[in-house]
């Protein structure tokens, strides 16, 4: 037997109910979107840099009103949310430091791949090595290419050499530093009575054959060592041999941030 049609009576009582729970739907959709417009402006605050001027104006006020710095107010601001001037001005000085070191480095390997080229033989034979460090360009000659042994005196053979040397660096400007090194076997006689002599004069001979080629005197110093850097193993002879050697250092003129240290005080 079918229901017949609901009495006016019930058909009141039921849309007050229906009408009662959509009026309320529309406070969820409120309640998600405030949640996410708190979330988005939460992430914005996080993210945003500390307003130095502003924040100069409050502690100021602060310190008007209590008479203390707010010291302890201070925002923790790390290099990473600092004042963007801050920051531009930083990264415009690490741009220039930074530029200065790529193109001395591009000086110094320029300078190595020259003496590379005029020394090659020397080169392959293992008679010179050419390495590039932070300190600049050092060319290490075996004294054998040099000198006869126990003499200071330059060999007909390695003007040559030596010339193509100072032809490279001629018209650079970086400041050269020439190290005599002798092995640990002793040496006395008429001309020098110990290794240091022979070191410091094998040194000068090779600047001074540098400023007869074109390379400026100011550029130039001369050093021995004696037997107090070696290389190689005094106990072998091939260890000797690679000690008795002229290193000639290309110093490069890299930037470097002065820091001045506080001097202690009496007490």
């Amino acid at each position: 037997m079918s229901a017949g049609p609901a009495s006016p009576t019930a058909r009141a009582r039921k849309r007050p109910e229906e009408d009662e729970a959509s009026h309320e739907r529309w406070l969820i959709s409120y309640a998600d979107f405030i949640t996410l417009l708190f979330a988005f402006f939460v992430v914005m605050y996080a993210i945003s840099s500390v307003n130095e001027g502003k924040y100069r104006i409050l502690a100021k006020s602060l310190e008007t009103a209590f008479g203390t710095p707010p010291a302890q107010l201070r925002p923790a601001v790390s290099d990473d949310y600092a004042p963007a001037v801050v920051l531009r001005k930083r990264s415009a000085a690490e741009r220039q430091h930074l530029d200065a070191l790529r193109r001395e480095k591009e000086s110094m390997t320029k300078i190595a791949r020259e003496i590379l080229a005029v020394l090659s033989p020397l080169v392959n034979s293992g008679k010179v090595r050419v390495t590039q460090t932070s300190r600049g360009v050092n060319v290490e000659i075996n004294a054998s290419v040099l000198f006869a042994p126990g003499e200071a005196r330059l060999t007909n053979e390695s003007n040559a050499a030596l010339t193509a040397i100072a032809a490279v660096l001629a018209g650079d400007t970086h400041a050269i530093k020439v190290e005599g090194h002798t092995d640990n076997i002793p040496i006395a006689n008429a001309n020098f009575p110990s290794n240091w002599e022979l070191s410091s004069v094998r040194a000068s001979s090779v600047v001074r054959l540098f400023a007869q080629h074109g390379v400026a005197d100011a550029r130039l110093t001369a050093i021995g060592h004696g037997p107090n850097q070696p290389v190689g193993d005094n106990a072998e002879a091939a260890g000797r041999m690679r000690n008795r050697r002229v290193e000639i250092l290309i110093l490069a003129t890299l930037p470097d941030t002065v820091t001045e240290l506080p001097v202690a005080s009496a007490k």
